[in-house]
């Protein structure tokens, strides 16, 4: 068994805006030189690119994995109106940075929305594909680049535990940068990370049991986006799948309502189609897509209750390994008690 952890960084080309690909066989050499370590972190350096859980992704199967994610997608088509696609309203970006951005509201939303992650952890089994699913790889007719790590490890041990309190505001839907340096709760996290001496590893961030209508994520915080698009969601899941059928039927005064349905229906026979192809029809996936066209977007997007940050190695000493974008988001869909709610940060050390 070896001695340490094996740390490889590999670059992607995508093939299309909307592009899976199983690393495990794509970086073939790449995985046999990890094939002896039985268990895998995947690391994404992007906020529209990552990877479902490893037990959802199983359910699935690598074939039907890009069928359920179109699903999403579904309810976020490109080019709908979003507010953090009006590039001349974003104050975070000047002249040079506006000509370059991407308007890719739709690949973050549904990036959250169906569950993906930057970060999850693999038992080691090579013949179980780990995809790579990309949401915004396209921009202007050329692949962007786009960067993932995989750590080979035998074991990971607890050593340290944090309960942090997050301020958040009155407002039924809101969402909170926990990497904003005027809270310091990312700054704790950096601190505990770099006293435990833990230089390969990870932080698991989860909501306390007793926290509900509420989840983490790992994304941009674009105030434009969370802060409105995000929000819209929360209170109308449809909300940007019927906007983008506005301008499709006659009819003005009924396009609202027709369009919401279109929606809905566009979304449900998506789904559908996911269950039929991967026999889940009396799964908790099932349920959960029934409930998307009844109820708040809070109660069916597959917001989570934990999410993990990478540690690496930098100049002899342990870093949380962030992506130009990524932030660690607390997102709720209703007020919590007192203003605050309960972060568990639990750190471990890859062996």
């Amino acid at each position: 068994m070896p001695a340490k952890p094996l740390d490889l960084t590999l670059e992607l080309a995508p093939k299309a805006r909307f592009d899976v690909v199983d690393l495990r066989s794509h970086f073939a050499e790449e995985h046999r030189a990890i094939g002896a370590f039985p268990q895998c972190l995947y690391w994404s350096c992007h906020t529209t690119a990552g990877f479902l859980d490893r037990s959802l992704a199983a359910r699935l199967q690598a074939q039907h994995i890009p069928t359920y994610v179109d699903a999403f997608r579904t309810i976020f088509p490109e080019g709908a109106g979003y507010q953090h696609d009006k590039l001349e309203r974003r104050r975070d970006l000047d002249s040079t940075q506006r000509a370059i951005e991407p308007r890719n509201a739709d690949s973050h939303l549904a990036f959250m929305a169906a569950g993906l992650s930057t970060c999850v952890s693999y038992v080691n089994r090579p013949e179980e594909p780990v995809c790579f699913v990309d949401l915004d790889g396209i921009m202007d007719g050329r692949p962007r680049r786009r960067l993932t790590s995989i750590v080979g490890f035998n074991r990971e041990r607890q050593v340290s535990r944090l309960r942090i309190g997050v301020p958040v505001s009155d407002h039924q839907v809101d969402s909170v940068n926990l990497k904003d340096p005027k809270l310091g709760i990312y700054e704790q996290i950096v601190e505990m990370v770099r006293h435990e001496g833990v230089s390969s590893g990870r932080v698991r961030l989860e909501l306390s049991g007793a926290e509900r209508q509420a989840g983490l994520t790992v994304n941009e915080y674009e105030t434009l986006l969370m802060r409105h698009d995000l929000a819209d969601v929360l209170r109308n899941p449809f909300r940007f799948a019927a906007e983008k059928g506005r301008h499709m039927w006659a009819s003005p005064r009924s396009i609202p309502q027709k369009a919401l349905d279109y929606a809905k229906y566009d979304m449900v026979r998506a789904m559908n189609q996911v269950l039929d192809m991967t026999g889940l029809r009396a799964s908790l996936l099932e349920r959960l897509f029934a409930r998307a066209i009844a109820v708040p977007a809070g109660r069916f997007l597959r917001m989570k209750r934990a999410v993990n940050l990478r540690i690496r190695e930098s100049d002899g000493h342990g870093v949380i390994a962030d992506g130009r974008y990524q932030s660690p988001i607390l997102v709720q869909w209703n007020r919590a008690d007192k203003r605050v709610r309960t972060v568990e940060a639990t750190i471990t050390r890859f062996e």
